[in-house]
Formats: C-alpha cells, sequence, structure tokens
C-alpha cells in the first residue's frame, strides 16, 4: 500500500518549454552592486503558490502568455549572470539567450489541501525547480526557473529566483505584475527601477568559482544537512490569528522600558516572541549566547532613497546578541528593546560601513555567519502574497521552498484569513521544534 501511496504522490515532469520576452530587446548589461553580491553563494530562492481549480492546460498557456509581456519590463530574469572584462559581476540579457525555464508536471495524487497543512516542506521539494542549486550557477542556468504542477483539484507554482540578482521585495514585485498581465491588464502599474549602481557604484571584483559539490557546502538545505551527520532540522509553518498578533502586541507594549524605547511595532513584538520560545526550545545555558538576525529592506534607509520598485537586492542583515539567560529572565520588552535599537541604528550611515568594510575585504555569505544559536528573519508579512491572483482567485498557499533553510530561519508571510495574522515559518533541529509545538504560550493557547 505504501508503494502505491508514493506512487501516487509522485511529481512528473511531462514538459519544459524557454519563454522570452514577447518582443527584441537588443543587449542589455547591468552590473550587480554590493548589496547583490554576498547572496552569490546562497541557493536560488524558493516561492510556492498553490491554487484551486481545473483547466490545467488553459492556465499554464495563460501563464506564459502573460511571462512573455511582463518580461519586456523585468527583461534580467530572462538573462544570465556574466562578468565583464575585469572580474565584475552582471546580468547579461541578449535577445539568443534561453530566457526562463518553464516546467509541466503532473501530481494528480496530491491535493491543494494536502499541500495547505501546517508540517514541512520537504513533501513540497518536488514541486519547486533548482533544490540544492547555488545562485553562482546563474552563469549557466536561467535566473528564473517556474515549475507548473497539475494536482488533483488544482495547480501548484514552484518558482526559483536567482537571489544575487532580487531579493524579497522584487521578488513580489514580479509575481504581482505578472498576475496583473493576466489578469487582464495590458501594462504593469508599477514598472521595475533597473539603475542598480543609483543604490551603489563601487566595482567589487570576485574570484568565485562553484565548489566542485556545491551540496556538501555550509549552505544546504535540511536534507543535504541530514547526509552530514548534522543535527536532523524540522520545519513547520505556524499560524498567528489577527487575536494573536493582537496579543502578542499589547503583551511586549504593557511595560515600554523608560530607557527611550518608542512603542514596539508588530514586527518586533512578534519577533521577540519567536526568539524567546526558540531559545527556551532550544535548552541553552544561560551564559549561551543567541543572535537575533533580521534581513532589513534599506530602499528607504540608502541616502538618497530609492523607491520601492528598485529592482535587486536592497537588503542586509542587522544583527543583535544576547545571553540566553538574559533574554529569558527578562520580560519580553527587554528583547523587544534590543532588536529595535539595533533596527533603528542601521541608517544610511550604517549601510555606507558596512558597505565600505564588505568591500575592502568581501566575503561570500554562509549560513553560519547568520551567527550563534541563531533566529533569522527573512522575508516580511508586508508581501502581499495573497494578491497574486492571476485570473483564478487567490492563492490558497504560499510557502518557501527547502533550498536557504538552516536551524533558526524564519520566514514571516501575511496570513492567509488576511488582516493582521501572520504566518510564521520555522527551521529548527528535530527536538527544538518539538517542544516549541508544544508550547502553549508560544502558541498563544494560555
Amino acid at each position: 500500500m505504501a508503494g502505491k501511496k508514493e506512487e501516487m504522490t509522485k511529481v512528473k515532469i511531462t514538459g519544459k518549454s524557454l519563454v522570452k520576452p514577447g518582443k527584441i530587446m537588443g543587449r542589455k548589461e547591468c552590473q550587480l552592486v554590493t548589496f547583490d553580491l554576498p547572496y552569490l553563494a546562497f541557493y536560488y530562492n524558493q516561492k510556492l503558490l498553490f491554487y484551486k481549480g481545473g483547466e490545467f492546460e488553459e492556465k499554464v498557456e495563460k501563464l506564459k502568455d502573460g511571462l512573455r509581456v511582463v518580461l519586456e519590463e523585468f527583461y534580467q530574469l530572462g538573462g544570465k549572470l556574466g562578468k565583464d572584462e575585469e572580474g565584475v559581476f552582471r546580468v547579461d540579457y541578449d535577445d539568443d539567450m534561453d530566457g526562463v525555464e518553464v516546467l509541466e508536471a503532473t501530481a494528480e495524487g496530491i491535493s491543494v489541501d494536502e499541500l495547505a497543512a501546517d508540517e514541512g516542506t520537504s513533501s513540497l521539494k518536488d514541486l519547486i525547480p533548482h533544490n540544492g542549486v547555488l545562485n553562482l550557477e546563474g552563469l549557466h542556468r536561467p535566473l528564473l526557473s517556474v515549475q507548473l504542477t497539475k494536482l488533483k483539484d488544482g495547480l501548484a507554482m514552484g518558482c526559483a529566483f536567482n537571489h544575487a540578482i532580487l531579493d524579497g521585495t522584487s521578488t513580489w514585485h514580479f509575481m504581482s505584475s505578472w498576475a496583473q498581465i493576466c489578469n487582464g491588464s495590458n501594462s504593469i502599474s508599477v514598472s521595475p527601477f533597473l539603475e542598480r549602481t543609483k543604490a551603489r557604484n563601487t566595482r567589487v571584483k570576485m574570484d568565485l568559482s562553484l565548489p566542485p559539490n556545491p551540496l556538501t557546502s555550509s549552505n544546504g538545505d535540511a536534507d543535504a544537512d541530514a547526509t552530514k551527520q548534522g543535527p536532523l532540522l524540522r520545519e513547520k509553518l505556524f499560524r498567528f490569528s489577527e487575536a494573536a498578533i493582537d496579543k502578542v502586541k499589547s503583551k511586549v507594549n504593557s511595560n515600554i522600558p523608560s530607557d527611550g524605547s518608542k512603542p514596539f511595532s508588530t514586527f518586533q513584538s512578534l519577533a521577540v516572541h519567536i526568539w524567546q520560545h526558540a531559545t527556551q526550545a532550544r535548552n541553552l545555558k544561560p551564559e549561551d549566547y543567541t543572535v537575533f538576525t533580521v534581513f532589513a529592506d534599506c530602499r528607504k534607509r540608502v541616502d538618497p532613497p530609492m523607491p520601492d520598485s528598485y529592482f535587486g537586492n536592497l537588503i542586509q542583515a542587522i544583527f543583535t546578541v544576547t545571553a540566553a539567560g538574559l533574554l529569558l529572565a527578562n520580560p519580553p520588552e527587554f528583547g523587544a528593546s534590543i532588536i529595535q535599537k539595533a533596527i533603528e541604528a542601521h541608517n544610511a550611515k550604517a549601510i555606507d560601513e558596512r558597505n565600505k568594510e564588505w568591500e575592502a575585504a568581501p566575503k561570500i555569505f554562509q549560513f553560519k555567519d547568520a551567527g550563534v544559536n541563531c533566529v533569522a528573519v527573512g522575508s516580511s508579512p508586508r508581501f502581499k502574497v495573497y494578491d497574486v491572483d492571476f485570473g483564478w482567485g487567490k492563492p490558497e498557499g504560499v510557502r518557501s521552498g527547502s533550498n536557504n533553510r538552516f536551524d533558526g530561519m524564519v520566514y514571516l508571510y501575511q496570513g492567509k484569513s488576511g488582516g493582521r495574522s501572520i504566518d510564521v515559518e520555522i527551521t529548527l533541529e528535530a527536538e527544538a521544534m518539538e517542544k516549541l509545538e508544544k508550547d502553549k504560550e508560544f502558541l498563544m493557547e494560555v
């Protein structure tokens, strides 16, 4: 029976096509900047959206037609990574390049509701392309690969974006623009701002080559880590309703420290809630350090500020650290205040200093750089992921793939129920996850 069940949930690739912009674009080159380069040794950024409803073939054609149009503005996604004669990385586009890869697949044993369950994404892995593929491989692979899988009662859309050329803000700008076109609009409402060098114009030469076996490097996914006898990682989605979020926020704000802290935002309140409870679940010694990291959007922090439509990476990691004992012995406003101060201090001057430091000694990010016993937050509940409607309704669910996951990685998404609800996707060592799942205070069930 198990074999039959396995057969039913198998994902089978049935076709592959390449989609290019619908008009001749000519050759384009765009230098990558200091905000982009550290991500070359991260993996492709994977997102999965799933939708209910039939007519799979018609939807595939509609998506490809829309993609041809939207690529006329977001043509960099149809290009390749390249290097100029001085060894500076860039995005190259030419009309004879392959464009975006679109895979078609079938998994008619899997239903949308099964994908919407809260447990980890290892079962979803086969629905998203480019597992374990480093961004650096964009030198010879498509910078965007999309897999459209026919489910029992719907469609799964797995996208793998090369993280060296865009961050989450740009990813969702592209997705909503693509949906706009598929929904009947003749043009997108906001064009991407493609002049990266306006944000930073230092030319950084990098001598990077692919490791002989990328999966054994330190930036793997949960499965790759397991093969190295590392601790087993588990990932899970925790859904916080609007009422739960309000409760978390009012608890943290009930006693604002008199050290100059301002009222804590929803993000700061939820962040300290996750940081405290994950630290508790890890059973750390009081003297153990624990790091909180947030990948913050710097579009409005840089000087001059950049438009929201800036296409590329304009994020930086903001770190803060304390001892586990201090974090847990104190009320949540203690941790929230540390987070708030770190975020507020990350102004244009701090960003510039970080960039100069990096440019003087370029260093490729690895996950261990996120810090010891860390909680690292990527993505943002501000992204309107449930508004990505291609003409057949909102997605039933939005998830991250298995790439770029490590112990302590957290992705925040807008909750499906809308309003102020937030979905929290967490990866932890299995033992800690087991404790977190039973932590009624974390789940806001008390």
